[in-house]
């Protein structure tokens, strides 16, 4: 299915003979690396991205994410303006308590379920011989280098973007800022609810109350700054994907969008679908390049 795209960037007359440019896949030819570039998100979508499981999972991190910060904040805020306009309407700060403490329930079980069904997915992929790591959400040297890349290229000292996997460097480390701040606001948060039992683990339990309190609180605005400023620009307001990038509702993604920013997932996905080699053919042709069994 074609889908929209703001911008077709590259055409066989404007390609670089820079070796590391094209990509040479068996029954196609050589593939330039920005076909496409500033592609529209359609929540369509042409090629599957994320299951089911994680689509649940991100849209219930997401859900109780927003609950807890607009409660907590406000909790942790109360005589400052703005807190009693999102408190009144929950019912007052009692109220926001429980439901505070209920979201943190659901986020915790969400977490401990992506962290089974992690291992799970693992140990199945080693047992069939079909872990990749390329694939999964482990930093490897090539995010570095790609970073790297990244930044020369957006300062105009290169001419393309990096080839990047399934997950680029930017998505591991919006994965790991969540690990970690989940953990941290986990394991403040039960200190300060269970005291008493938390004192059992903690050397200095006064000490560890003071500390959870101060890092409840820092975590909760440093993480509520991340996912906004950081996350969320990133995502859905770039060029192209503005006002929604529609991937993370749908679990499916456009070619197109897949050629931009995931070009080594599109084209280990192109080795093992015909039906895709043909329909990546024709618009290689259409844009006067030559292919496999082809003239351009």
């Amino acid at each position: 299915m074609a889908t929209s795209s703001e911008t077709v960037v590259t055409s066989a007359n404007d390609s670089t003979a820079d070796s590391d440019y094209m990509h040479y896949v068996e029954g196609v030819g050589h593939i330039p690396r920005d076909i496409y570039k500033h592609v529209l998100s359609d929540p369509l979508g042409d090629l599957p991205r994320y299951s089911i499981h994680i689509v649940i999972q991100h849209l219930l991190m997401f859900i109780t994410f927003i609950t807890l910060a607009s409660t907590g904040l406000s909790l942790h805020f109360g005589d400052l303006f703005w807190a009693p306009l999102i408190l009144a309407p929950l019912g007052g700060p009692d109220v926001a308590r429980v439901i505070h403490r209920i979201s943190a329930g659901i986020m915790i079980f969400v977490a401990v379920y992506h962290v089974f069904t992690l291992i799970i997915g693992t140990y199945d992929k080693l047992s069939k011989k079909k872990f990749d790591i390329i694939r999964t959400q482990i930093p490897t040297l090539k995010d570095w280098n790609d970073l790297k890349h990244d930044i020369r290229y957006f300062l105009g000292k290169e001419k393309y973007r990096p080839k990047m996997g399934k997950f680029m460097y930017k998505q591991k480390l919006h994965y790991l800022a969540i690990i970690w701040g989940t953990f941290v606001l986990v394991v403040a948060g039960t200190t300060l609810l269970f005291p008493e039992a938390m004192a059992e683990f903690w050397p200095n339990p006064r000490f560890a109350q003071d500390l959870a309190r101060l890092m409840h609180a820092d975590e909760a605005i440093m993480a509520a700054s991340v996912v906004v400023f950081w996350h969320w620009s990133n995502v859905h307001l770039v060029p192209g994907r503005f006002p929604l990038q529609w991937t993370f509702l749908t679990g499916r993604i456009t070619r197109e969008h897949q050629i931009e920013e995931h070009f080594l997932e599109y084209i280990e996905d192109l080795k093992n679908n015909p039906e895709e080699r043909e329909y990546l053919k024709s618009v290689l042709k259409e844009k006067g390049y030559k292919t496999e069994g082809g003239e351009a």
